[in-house]
């Protein structure tokens, strides 16, 4: 089993990884869809490097999933006023 932390930030930081997440995540699904298509239509973007469309998803999936645990725990967390 993994081992889970309990860390504590300020909500500016939060924000700030959650930024960062997401733009890691979109990175990811556009190099997927490179991969699908075979066409970059953002020249400021840059291919990640992973061999193929799958491993692409996989690797956008993890940063969703890691994206949407933090928003849920800092709703929980706004909600109950900690």
């Amino acid at each position: 089993m993994s081992k889970t932390y309990l860390i504590q930030l300020e909500e500016n930081d939060l924000g700030q990884i959650l930024e960062g997440l997401q733009a890691r995540e979109e990175s990811w699904r556009k190099t997927a869809e490179y991969f699908r298509s075979g066409y970059n239509p953002d020249d400021s973007f840059v291919i990640e490097d992973c061999n193929d469309e799958h491993e692409a998803d996989k690797v956008a999936q993890f940063y969703s999933r890691i994206v949407r645990d933090l928003e849920r725990q800092s709703d929980e967390q706004r909600g109950s006023g900690v």
